[in-house]
């Protein structure tokens, strides 16, 4: 009865039985003491009456993370100095002074240097760390690179500059092309289709078949005076010298509209969508609604003298004019009056492009008296930079495919220059015509200009690369160099 009391009361009094301990076999639980003093827990073998206490430096420690023991490490490969031998083996030592030389810039005297392994103290190291036994030969170091060469790798040579054909590979004879700075009588079509106007006959040249078609003839009293595709490449509208418009279906070489709304030649065409805007001798610009009855839906008025220069932006909300009162406007799709006015030309401004790569960014180009390039931000309203060519800018078109444009001139020497944009360096000069160069239309893919002249000639020139996304060439035949006639 005793000895059950007894075990009752000694149940009663033992604590909760704690967790079972996962250990190795050669260590019992119960030889097993916490130390509260380390810095993590430790377990050691509890010291049993018949063997003494093992030495603090003796003992096994089981820990939960492995700290290596940095005893057996050359820092001299990586001149570090090594840690104090009173410093505790936690890496704060390490950890203080790379935050001292990140935060106020350590130096040697810091005993951390950011140095790289190749050297220590002016005396190569070994040179094979972290490398394979075979080393290999690093490459000389490129002059246009700032950081060395991969090892193994080829390296790369400089981009080559493009080379531009200084001939043209083709080459039409265009009797009675008028040798008259203010007209436009030539224009490519979105279906690979020249337009040209000689004397007052208007002639169609396909580029794939290089068949000649003659699309109209005017009264003998009449003349064409400028020619526009529309942008689905279909009708070309036919500004005439008596102040008319016509339009034609170019597939059935049949007239579907005659409009009028001007008193004098019509020097200028440009199309936006249904919206043909005419420029006149007179003065004005008219808007032609092909979808209304009206023959003019609005005209605008602000040069002091003919419009000879018309384009629509690649978005149709911008309208530049130039003049020969040496004024460039811009108008909106819904304005009567300019909003915005460039006077800084000193000639009559017929030469006008906008850029297909960049929103707002307009280019002119100034006659005799100004020979000049200007570019423009009309959404700033800014004058960015001028170039001076030194001779009469007749045209100007913008590269679809890069950031280039081509200038064609006249007096004196009647060249066709290649421009690279910002930098407007010159890529190359071609030269061929013997009159001014008054004339320039570009082909739908982008990569051939044709050039017309007063020396009665069209001319082709390759001066474009093919789109990063199109792998066909032009359907223009590259063999076909040679001279014809275009009607």
């Amino acid at each position: 009865m005793e000895e059950s009391a007894g075990s009752s009361s000694m149940e009663l009094s033992t604590p909760a039985r704690r967790p079972q301990l996962n250990l190795p076999a050669s260590v019992s639980p119960s030889s097993l003491s916490l130390d509260t003093h380390l810095p993590w827990i430790t377990r050691e073998p509890s010291a049993s009456p018949n063997m003494s206490a093992p030495s603090p430096s003796s003992r096994t420690i089981y820990s939960d993370r492995f700290i290596p023991s940095r005893a057996s490490s050359n820092f001299s490969l990586f001149n570090i100095s090594p840690l104090p031998k009173n410093e505790k083996e936690d890496g704060s030592g390490t950890y203080t002074m790379l935050l001292r030389s990140v935060i106020f810039g350590g130096s040697d005297s810091d005993g951390f240097s950011p140095a790289t392994p190749e050297k220590v103290n002016g005396e190569r190291a070994n040179k094979n760390i972290f490398r394979f036994k075979t080393e290999l030969r690093r490459l000389p170091r490129s002059p246009l690179r700032s950081d060395d060469a991969l090892p193994g790798a080829l390296p790369i040579p400089p981009k080559a500059p493009r080379k531009v054909p200084r001939s043209p590979y083709k080459v039409l004879d265009a009797p009675a092309l008028q040798d008259d700075f203010y007209l436009n009588l030539v224009d490519w079509s979105s279906h690979n289709v020249l337009a040209v106007g000689l004397a007052n006959c208007v002639y169609l040249w396909s580029a794939c078949s290089s068949k000649v078609t003659k699309l109209c003839e005017l009264g003998l009293d009449d003349s064409v005076c400028s020619v526009s595709w529309a942008q689905r490449g279909t009708h070309l509208s036919v500004g005439t010298k008596l102040g008319k418009v016509q339009i034609w279906d170019a597939s059935r070489c049949k007239k579907v509209r005659t409009m009028e709304g001007h008193r004098m030649r019509v020097g200028a065409l440009a199309w936006s969508s249904f919206i043909l805007s005419s420029g006149s001798r007179d003065k004005t610009i008219c808007h032609h609604d092909i979808r209304s009855q009206e023959d003019c839906v609005s005209k605008l008025t602000g040069h002091k003298s003919e419009v000879c220069g018309l384009k629509w932006s690649y978005d149709n909300r911008e309208l530049a004019s130039g003049g020969n009162d040496n004024r460039l406007f811009v108008w909106n799709q819904h304005s009567t009056q300019p909003v915005l006015k460039f006077s800084e030309h000193t000639a009559a401004v017929k030469a006008i492009a906008w850029s297909p790569h960049m929103y707002g960014l307009l280019a002119s180009g100034g006659g005799t008296a100004d020979r000049c390039i200007r570019f423009w931000n009309t959404t700033l309203n800014t004058h960015l930079s001028c170039m001076d060519t030194g001779s009469q800018v007749c045209n100007l078109i913008w590269s679809k495919n890069v950031n280039e444009l081509v200038s064609t001139h006249g007096y004196s020497q009647n060249q066709i220059i290649v421009w690279r944009y910002p930098t407007m360096s010159k890529l190359a000069t071609l030269t061929g015509h013997t009159y001014r160069v008054l004339y320039l239309a570009i082909s739908p893919d982008g990569q051939t200009i044709v050039t017309g002249a007063g020396d009665e000639t069209l001319r082709f020139w390759n001066v474009f690369p093919s789109p990063k996304s199109q792998g066909t060439n032009s359907g223009l035949g590259r063999s076909s160099f040679g001279r014809s006639q275009i009607r």
